[in-house]
């Protein structure tokens, strides 16, 4: 933006030190010719007699003191503008040194340097806590932005993977017409399936960092219904048992959002769980001040090294690799926290100690409203 040069901060505080200091002293010459010079006579004789027990009083006139007086103010005026001017300085200085500090920290983020912490020595006060909040904004943004570069890595190679098979996949076919077609385009089929899911799942993940959703009240309960319905033959066909418990849950949100949340929470919880035997329970629970949705799995026990990188982007971990129809892109978990920081609520992930894990998600909560109808 392009701004009309003016005074500095600096200059202005020290104009206004002085300026203060001035009338300050100009005040306390006021306060002394008011009660002090004007109780002397005006007489214009050099001396007035006065017997006071025989005793003669010889004093000047107001004009005589006048005349010694004005000039003794004046320098006394200019030594205090003077002063005032120095001092105001230094101390301006003084004073906005931590703004120095602080705008050179900028400027160094401006140009991309996102290390560099104030890290403002001293006790606290108004520009240490700017300081601090500064530094604690540098730290957030560098932590950001390190994210996002390592999404866009990962993302670009995930994307580049379907497309460098496809491409084998080509060559090869063209290098032998005598092979079997049927296959090519199966496997081209479900190499262009996965690339496609990743890519609604990247597009999916732009659209909930930008919040750019729509929020009316929901009940996560029937969510929670719908997300087991739809996954109930996937259930099935793996020997797990799926059960739903809980209240009428409301929260306020995207119903397709949190449906997707839950949807992908439940899949993990029965593709990451045992080959025979297993079970997925999913619970909604009512608080005074928050909806709290849990989906608990049986499994093979987590390293608790590996729990905290679950829900990042395209992290599988090492008993988290699978293939088949079911085969995910490793954006699932990312999705979920992304929709539950979208939403203003928390995720928890905890490993159960027979094995599985136990995802706990808390949404801010809304009263009690009149369940739709249809809804139980």
């Amino acid at each position: 933006m392009n701004r009309r040069p003016g005074l500095s901060a600096r200059l202005r505080l020290t104009l206004s030190y002085a300026g203060f200091l001035l009338l300050a002293g100009a005040l306390l010459l006021a306060v002394v010719w008011v009660f002090v010079l004007r109780w002397i006579p005006t007489a214009d004789a050099r001396s007035i007699r006065r017997t006071f027990g025989g005793l003669i009083i010889i004093g000047p006139s107001r004009s005589d003191l006048l005349r010694g007086f004005a000039p003794a103010a004046a320098t006394a005026l200019a030594f205090l503008l003077v002063f005032g001017l120095l001092g105001g300085w230094i101390l301006a200085g003084r004073m906005l040194a931590p703004l120095t500090r602080i705008a050179h920290a900028a400027r160094l983020a401006a140009n991309g340097s996102l290390s560099h912490r104030i890290r403002m020595e001293g006790r606290q006060d108004e520009f240490r806590e700017l300081a601090d909040v500064f530094d604690a904004m540098l730290e957030q943004l560098e932590s950001h932005v390190a994210e996002q570069q390592r999404f866009a890595a990962n993302a670009s190679h995930e994307l580049r993977t379907p497309l460098a098979i496809s491409q084998a996949l080509l060559d090869a076919a063209r290098n032998d017409p005598t092979r079997d077609q049927g296959e090519l385009i199966e496997r081209l089929h479900t190499v262009n399936t996965r690339a496609i899911k990743l890519t609604e799942a990247l597009l999916l993940l732009s659209r909930v960092d930008r919040r750019s959703f729509t929020r009316e009240p929901v009940d996560l309960s029937l969510i929670a219904e719908e997300a087991a319905e739809t996954l109930l033959p996937l259930a099935e066909k793996r020997r797990i048992t799926l059960d739903v418990t809980g209240e009428t849950t409301h929260t306020f949100g995207s119903a397709a959002l949190l449906l997707r949340m839950v949807t992908n929470l439940v899949q993990n919880a029965i593709v990451h769980n045992l080959p025979v035997g297993g079970a997925v329970t999913v619970h909604t629970d009512p608080q005074h001040d928050a909806s709290v949705l849990r989906v608990e799995n049986t499994g093979h026990p987590l390293p608790t090294e590996l729990v905290p990188t679950l829900t990042e982007p395209f992290q599988r971990g090492t008993e988290r690799m699978r293939t088949g129809e079911h085969a995910g892109v490793g954006l699932g978990l990312a999705i979920v926290h992304s929709i539950v920081r979208a939403h203003d609520g928390t995720l928890d992930l905890t490993p159960r100690p027979t094995g599985g894990l136990l995802v706990t998600i808390r949404l801010p909560g809304t009263p009690q409203a009149s369940p739709p109808s249809g809804a139980r």
